[in-house]
This record gives C-alpha cells, sequence and structure tokens, in this order.
C-alpha cells in the first residue's frame, strides 16, 4: 500500500460540513489507501464542563485526571467516533480506538504531569491493513492502551496519527487545521525543516495546537514518512496545498 495515506481532523474543521465530501473524494479516487484519525476535544470540553469539570491544557495537550477516563472514552471513542462513522457510511466507514487490538500502545507523557496522557510507543496495525484490504474506511480515535498498567491513555490525535503513518507506511500524512497553512508573521509558510520548527516553537510562534502538530510532524519524517503536511481542509486533496514538514533542517520559506 505504498499510496496509503492517513489523515487527522480535530478541532473547528471536524465539524466543517465541507469534511465528509473532502473526505469522499478521497477514497473515491484511492479506495483501500486512506486512513481517517480524529480528534473530540469540543465534544469532550463539552461533557467535561457539563459534569461541572473545567478542562486544563498545557502546551497545546489536554490534561486528563485518571476520573476523567471515561468521559475521553465517551466522547473520543463513542461520540465523535461513531458520528464519523455515520457521515463517512458511503466508504464503509468502521469506527476503532488505539484501544482495538492494540492498534496503538502508549507510555506515560511528560512523568505524569499531564495524567492519564500518553506518547505512542508502538502501533500493531494488522487490523487497519484487513480493513483497508476489505474496502472499508478506518476511522480511528487516540485513545491507546496503556504500556505500563494495561489501561488506557488519552493520545494527542495529531501524535496518534504520526504514529500510524510511521506504523502503517504511509506515503502522506496530512494534520488538518482551521488555517491553510503554518503562519510565520501573518505569512504562510511553503516548507519548513525541523531546525527552523524548533524554532518557531521555542519562540513562541508555533503555539497549542499548531506546535503539537509542528511536533508530530517532526516526528513522522523523522521516522521515515515521505510527506507530512499541514493546512486546511483543501490540503486532503490538494497535494500542493499546506505547508510541508521536511525531514531535513533549513530555513522556513
Amino acid at each position: 500500500m505504498s499510496g496509503l495515506r492517513v489523515v487527522k481532523v480535530g478541532g473547528r474543521p471536524q465539524a466543517d460540513p465541507a469534511l465528509v465530501p473532502e473526505l469522499l473524494r478521497a477514497w473515491r479516487e484511492a479506495p483501500g489507501e486512506l486512513v481517517l484519525v480524529h480528534g473530540g476535544g469540543d465534544e469532550l470540553s463539552q461533557l467535561m464542563r457539563a459534569l461541572g469539570r473545567e478542562p486544563e491544557f498545557r502546551g497545546g495537550r489536554r490534561v486528563t485526571a485518571d476520573t476523567d477516563l471515561d468521559l475521553v472514552r465517551m466522547a473520543l471513542s463513542g461520540l465523535a467516533n461513531q458520528r464519523l462513522v455515520s457521515r463517512l457510511a458511503q466508504a464503509r466507514a468502521v469506527g476503532l480506538s488505539g484501544e482495538d487490538d492494540g492498534l496503538i500502545t502508549a507510555t506515560l507523557a511528560d512523568a505524569g504531569a499531564l495524567g492519564r496522557v500518553g506518547v505512542p510507543a508502538f502501533t500493531r496495525p494488522d487490523v487497519v491493513h484487513t480493513l483497508l484490504s476489505a474496502g472499508h474506511l478506518p476511522v480511528v480515535s487516540p485513545v491507546a492502551r496503556a504500556a505500563e498498567d494495561g489501561g488506557a491513555y488519552n493520545v494527542n490525535g495529531d501524535d496518534a496519527a504520526a504514529a500510524l503513518a510511521v506504523g502503517l507506511g504511509a506515503r502522506d500524512l496530512v494534520l488538518v487545521s482551521d488555517v491553510a497553512a503554518l503562519l510565520d508573521a501573518g505569512r504562510p509558510v511553503a516548507t519548513i525543516g525541523p531546525t527552523a520548527a524548533r524554532a518557531m516553537i521555542a519562540d513562541g510562534r508555533a503555539a497549542g495546537g499548531m506546535a503539537a502538530k509542528l511536533d508530530a510532524a517532526l516526528g513522522a519524517v523523522a521516522r521515515g514518512v515521505a510527506r507530512v503536511r499541514i493546512g486546511n481542509l483543501n490540503a486532503i486533496n490538494d497535494p500542493t496545498a499546506g505547508t510541508i514538514v521536511l525531514a531535513d533542517s533549513g530555513p522556513a520559506s
């Protein structure tokens, strides 16, 4: 599956009416070569607030207490996942989470500073290959199996998508944002290498969710994913759209 692509969508683009047509177009043009990874932060935040809990973020990543895990599963692996599966029925979508068949196994992030938040350690993508071979579109929630205790970890969707792209040997990883490209002083960046990307994170030009996307993108290209892009919904079907993250260092352009 040398043409395999992994697309990650979260935040506002996940609720955009244009998302499903873009994904269906991609699927029809290359059936059996698309995997969707999604977020669900808005649903999770709403559910937490309804129960009197205020969401907390550090560095663009959500803090997850032990008592939040069931809410994470409900919002991401339940509500967000099944909503997308229903909307993508024409592509024979099948919902999964990283917990299913050990698809994504993670280790504790930042020595537990973020609570039950994990960093992908390895993937076992056999179930995804099986679904693709049978003509399905896998739709993956980023809740992962915990390596330390067999429980669950909340994993950032961009990190989960990067790990799956590596494990699947994907040719292309697209991290969908609500902006058309990475911006530097308000100007879109066409290409960026690790040195320039890390500098943007360090000095705050890339912060929050965009910093998390850059981190995930850098990890993917360092581990062999041929092409990683950050862009808006147009980047799903337009290979020239968005910012290309390069494996070699160089200035942003």
